[in-house]
């Protein structure tokens, strides 16, 4: 495995940090009385936009997924299609899984809808920007061993790192201490954000760490 390879994905997933935590702090600056608590909705939707802008420019910067056939531009447009269909499909299945979970079936459906958008911003999103509209290699890297590179690796340890932040941050919110942040959603959106900025960064270690077996598996 190069060690430039590594280095490319160390540099994307740092800038996908830097970003997220820049969603938190710019719009302070031209924003009077913008909070991550106070104005969280507005924030979900800065912080979803500028994942998604992101991570399309890296894809198309660093190119993980660089095919040796040249497509067609009718090919393209309709791959282009295929993608902001699934994030569609996406968001809705986010959302109905998440109601299934015990969100307000009617109430908040806003709040809930923006919290499915960010989820696949962070796992759906990644998955079409590497791996493209394609459902069988979806399935091939989440299963067991299924990773053939290290943007797949890193793929499924962010997708992952995400949902179960997003399932740990519901814990607090029945919880009787009549904290700001335990309003829906907020505890569940700031835990699938750290959980995939702790990912962007476990992700490279993990692959570093493994790098001789995942040598010999690309092979």
């Amino acid at each position: 495995m190069r060690e430039a390879e590594i280095r490319r994905l160390w540099t994307a997933n740092v800038l996908c940090v830097f970003s997220i935590i820049l969603t938190a702090v710019v719009p302070a600056f031209i924003w009077e009385g913008f909070t991550v608590f106070g104005t969280h909705l507005s924030w979900l939707c800065i912080c979803s936009v500028c994942v998604s802008v992101v991570s399309i420019i890296l894809n198309l910067v660093l190119k993980p997924n660089q095919s040796a056939k040249r497509s067609s531009f009718a090919h393209k447009i309709s791959r282009f299609l295929k993608c902001c269909l699934y994030f569609f499909m996406s968001c809705i299945l986010f959302h109905a899984i998440i109601v299934l979970y015990g969100a307000p079936l009617i109430e908040s459906v806003t709040e809930t809808f923006l919290f499915a958008v960010l989820l696949s911003s962070f796992s759906t999103l990644q998955c079409l920007c590497v791996l493209g509209p394609n459902i069988q290699a979806w399935i091939r890297v989440f299963s067991k061993n299924g990773a053939a590179s290290i943007w797949e690796s890193s793929l499924q340890i962010t997708t992952v790192c995400s949902i179960l932040g997003a399932w740990f941050g519901a814990f607090p919110i029945p919880l009787d201490w009549d904290r700001p942040w335990q309003v829906w959603p907020i505890s569940c959106s700031l835990g699938a954000t750290f959980g995939y900025m702790g990912g962007l960064i476990i992700a490279p270690l993990w692959v570093q760490w493994n790098r001789k077996q995942l040598t010999y598996k690309s092979r």
